[in-house]
């Protein structure tokens, strides 16, 4: 599929020398959606915004469409919708003559039928006429995400579009942004709920410190760093492991009631019959055992503190 934005060599360096953004390479294609994960201050804003055209990058070259950001301004910001963090509208306006103007902003001629059509789609058509100083901050965010919408955008981005919003009605956003997915627009969107990208997202990308440590298919993402353990409830306590499973990839719990053997499920062999014997053959008895599988939160853990621990050992 092909790109609709192409990032070269981005970097942002601020007044003072902060290097916000360094060195970010990434294509983004027409009809997927991208989960930017991160921690506070990583750079996720910095990007959507810079990608926007609202930031002017110090270095490097992005284009949406085709059009450069700084040299086509208008034509490539006319493709984009922004829903920001921060709740902005007119307080005293009514929602439907807010989503109208958004849309007038951008030249757009008068649609009446695709304003109701997106109001409809945020349940906020029976809210029309209502002021938004009125609303419930779930809902102003979705006169937001109204006003992304209103010039028909090709590229929406969502900055932290559920914060602060109740699980029902961020689960009806979910329901929002594969409908729009599957009607060819693009989302990109940052979040700190990593259940958020793990459920909706086709690729995740990984960044911090201005750096992006990576951008993967998700279900590849956890089938390469992801782990799966068997965790093994003992009958009784147990002071510390038995010699015999010293070469056994096994960790003992704080509480000394569960052993936590850490295998790759993919393997042809994972070990664990052999493990089994093992602990048969020690005499100690099992109460219980089950699975699991690492999760997306397990796996962007892992790559933030490999990361640091990596920039530690350049210094």
């Amino acid at each position: 599929m092909d790109a609709i934005i192409s990032i070269q060599n981005l970097a942002k360096t601020y007044d003072g020398g902060f290097e916000a953004l360094k060195d970010i390479n990434l294509d983004i294609a027409e009809g997927e959606i991208l989960a930017l994960l991160g921690p506070n201050g990583a750079g996720k804003t910095t990007l959507i915004s810079t990608i926007c055209g609202l930031v002017t990058p110090t270095s490097g070259q992005v284009t949406v469409g085709g059009h450069d950001i700084i040299h086509a301004f208008r034509a490539a910001r006319s493709l984009i919708g922004l829903v920001p963090q921060e709740i902005t509208i007119e307080p005293f306006a009514k929602v439907i003559d807010t989503v109208q103007f958004s849309r007038g902003l951008f030249g757009k001629p008068r649609n009446d039928a695709h304003i109701e059509s997106v109001l409809k789609s945020l349940s906020l058509w029976d809210k029309r006429n209502a002021r938004n100083q009125t609303l419930s901050g779930g809902m102003k965010r979705r006169v937001l995400i109204a006003k992304a919408l209103s010039h028909e955008p090709r590229v929406l981005f969502l900055d932290e579009p559920t914060a602060g919003v109740d699980v029902t009605l961020r689960k009806e956003m979910w329901e929002l942004v594969r409908r729009l997915r599957d009607d060819g627009v693009t989302i990109i969107l940052t979040t700190h709920y990593i259940e958020e990208a793990e459920e909706m997202a086709d690729r995740i990308g990984i960044i911090d410190k201005g750096r992006l440590l990576l951008v993967e298919e998700k279900a590849r993402l956890l089938h390469d760093l992801g782990r799966k353990e068997l965790v093994l409830e003992l009958g009784a306590p147990l002071n510390e492991l038995p010699a015999s499973l010293a070469g056994f990839n096994l960790s003992l719990s704080e509480d000394r009631q569960h052993l936590t053997y850490e295998f790759d499920a993919h393997a042809e062999r994972t070990g664990m019959t052999r493990l089994l014997g093992a602990i048969a053959e020690t005499g100690l008895s099992l109460k219980d055992l089950s699975t699991r599988q690492s999760s997306l939160e397990d796996v962007f853990l892992k790559l933030v503190q490999d990361g640091h621990s990596n920039e530690e050992a350049g210094e």
